[in-house]
Order: structure tokens, then C-alpha cells, then sequence
């Protein structure tokens, strides 16, 4: 069957957001005088953990912690971060491949609608794409394929007419549970070795064209 779409993750896929999360949480432990240990920070599913992560910080700051305060810090900073951030290289050439071939271009993230829309819209990007589905759309996140199922839904397409794009394990599930073929480009927070049931596993977008990458993953089909 003719692939006819595209579905991209956002965080960590088609934008380091990871990247910058990271960083203004180890930023923000150290205007405590403490070091954020960086072992098990990103989950293992999609949706924000940022709760769970102020009540860490909170139980080593001590009685003392204002979480409004801490929030409002650490908000500001990972904005300045952000002003300068564009998206992943390599990217901008995919979804530019993408148009000259007359495919279709989705997002299906774990992140809300607010998120992933202003960061694009940031960058100019948010045009790019008919069909985006969110993570505060759907009742469960990645690896649940439901916010995939969403965004197929809105497509009107089969899972074998679209390949989805993943940067973490989980995503990748969550793809190939809703029965999409998936290209993972792994973030620089998890090995390789754990994208093994991905179809095709690259180490960059600039490593190859929009259309070599289809061809590898679609070879089978």
C-alpha cells in the first residue's frame, strides 16, 4: 500500500526539548546548592512527570521549598533556553523532501496542545503539518498507541498508508502498536540497543534523505 503520511513525535524528535527539560531541572537544583542525580530522569512512558519531580526536589530541599517559586524559576529559565532552540537538523530538510513529495504531515505527542503548538509556531513550523494530536487529548500516553490511533483518525488513513517517527522506546511501541512502521532517530538519554524493535534505527536525520529512510522501512511491505 502507498505511504501517503507522515507522523513525527515532537519532544526529542523533531525539537532537543529534552535536551533543555534536563537542563533546567539541573539548573534549578543548583540554585539550591544541590546536584540533580540524572539517573532515571526521563521516563519510561510520555505525559509530563514534573509532579513527581518537585516532590524529589522538595524532600532534599526541606521544609524551606516553595514549589511556586521553584516552578516560576526554572519556567523562566528553560525559556530563555528555548528562545534560541530550532529544530533537530536535518529535520527542516525531511519535512521540505516530504512536501515535494506529496506527503501528508502529522505530529502525535504525549505533550499538550499548548506545547507543541507554540513551539512551533515559534519557529515557523506549525504550518507544515495538517493533522497534530496531543497527549491531553487522549486518555493514555506512550507507549498506549492512542494518541497514534488519534492521529490516523484525523488522516482518514490506515495504519500501512503512514511511518511514523520516534526518538525514545516507548514511542516506538506506541507506534508500532497502532500498527505503523517506525524510524527511530535515538536521543542522546537512551541507548541505542533499546530501539531494536524499531524498523529502521538511524543515528541522525542528516544521514540519509526522507526518501532512503521510507525505502528501509517500507522494504518489507
Amino acid at each position: 500500500m502507498t505511504i501517503e503520511a507522515l507522523i513525527f513525535d515532537f519532544d526529542g524528535l523533531l525539537m532537543d526539548t529534552e535536551s533543555t527539560l534536563l537542563d533546567s531541572w539541573r539548573w534549578e537544583w543548583r540554585q539550591h546548592g544541590l546536584e540533580l542525580d540524572e539517573a532515571g530522569f526521563f521516563a519510561e512512558h510520555g505525559g509530563d512527570v514534573s509532579e513527581l519531580r518537585y516532590t524529589v526536589l522538595a524532600a532534599a530541599v526541606g521544609p524551606d521549598f516553595d514549589r511556586a517559586a521553584s516552578h516560576a524559576r526554572r519556567r523562566a529559565y528553560r525559556e530563555r533556553v528555548h528562545a534560541g532552540l530550532a529544530l533537530n537538523p536535518g529535520i527542516a530538510a525531511w519535512l521540505d523532501e516530504a512536501g515535494r513529495l506529496g506527503l501528508r504531515l502529522a505530529v502525535a505527542s504525549s505533550s499538550p496542545a499548548w506545547w507543541v503548538r507554540g513551539e512551533l509556531a515559534r519557529t515557523g513550523d506549525l504550518a507544515r503539518f495538517e493533522v497534530l494530536a496531543y497527549g491531553d487529548e487522549v486518555a493514555a500516553h506512550k507507549p498506549d498507541p492512542a494518541v497514534y490511533h488519534l492521529a490516523l483518525a484525523r488522516l482518514d488513513l490506515k495504519s500501512e498508508q503512514a511511518v511514523a517517527f520516534e526518538d525514545s522506546p516507548h514511542g516506538v511501541t506506541a507506534a508500532q502498536s497502532a500498527g505503523l512502521r517506525c524510524v527511530a532517530i535515538p536521543n542522546p538519554f537512551t541507548p541505542a540497543t533499546r530501539y531494536t524493535h524499531a524498523d529502521v534505527v538511524l543515528p541522525s536525520a542528516t544521514t540519509t534523505t526522507l526518501s532512503e529512510a521510507l525505502t528501509r522501512a517500507t522494504h518489507d511491505f
